[in-house]
């Protein structure tokens, strides 16, 4: 599993989730941040040309070499001040409230502990702060969903830890996040793997 896992899986992510169906909605995220950025699972830099020139600089968690090298084109040509602070999203060597908003794209369903890591983030951004989020997860009719968990077994397998049937809006509402706008689709075929999830929360007052 090494080298599909750490070589040629990350290839695969970005070409799959780099697909132009995706464009305008990570377009439609990015823009209203500003400030000190926190990409949580910045992959192979999708989102970097979509960020607005309010955008001063992307603090990068990214557990992935592979993937992070596969971003350096695009953080040349974006010309983004581009940090890598950490590898896994559970524990972030942020100070709290030092954060001005947060981009998470199709990573919620693979992070292990996806509430502690939806927790530490709401720890580092300032009280308010936008988390822009896109998310494939847990479909609403009951005879997709339970495909999604029949699946989920061979999935976690093939997509390194990758869940299908995980709630993104549960999870944020568990870890104090205010939902002020969410809207929800399947890409076209209808699937267990293309219901997805666009979403801004707001970090809890502490």
């Amino acid at each position: 599993m090494g080298l599909y896992r750490d070589h040629l899986l990350p290839v695969l992510i970005d070409r799959t989730c780099g697909g132009a169906a995706f464009t305008p909605m990570r377009r439609s995220l990015a823009a209203p941040l500003s400030g000190t950025i926190l990409e949580l699972g910045f992959g192979s830099g999708l989102n970097l040309a979509h960020y607005p020139d309010t955008v001063a600089q992307v603090l990068a968690v990214e557990p992935s070499d592979r993937a992070f090298q596969l971003a350096q084109p695009r953080i040349a040509a974006r010309g983004l001040r581009v940090e890598r602070v950490g590898l896994d999203g559970q524990h972030l060597a942020l100070e709290d409230q030092s954060v001005d908003g947060a981009m998470c794209t199709f990573v919620l369903c693979t992070i292990p502990d996806a509430n502690k890591a939806l927790r530490e983030l709401a720890r580092v951004l300032r009280p308010g702060a936008p988390l822009q989020l896109l998310e494939h997860g847990r479909a609403p009719e009951p005879s997709i969903a339970r495909w999604q968990q029949r699946l989920d077994p061979l999935q976690r397998r093939l997509a390194d830890g990758c869940h299908l049937s995980r709630d993104p809006l549960a999870l944020l509402k568990a870890a104090g996040f205010e939902l002020t706008e969410v809207h929800q689709r399947y890409l076209s075929p209808r699937s267990p793997f293309t219901f997805l999830t666009t979403a801004t929360a707001l970090a809890p007052h502490r």
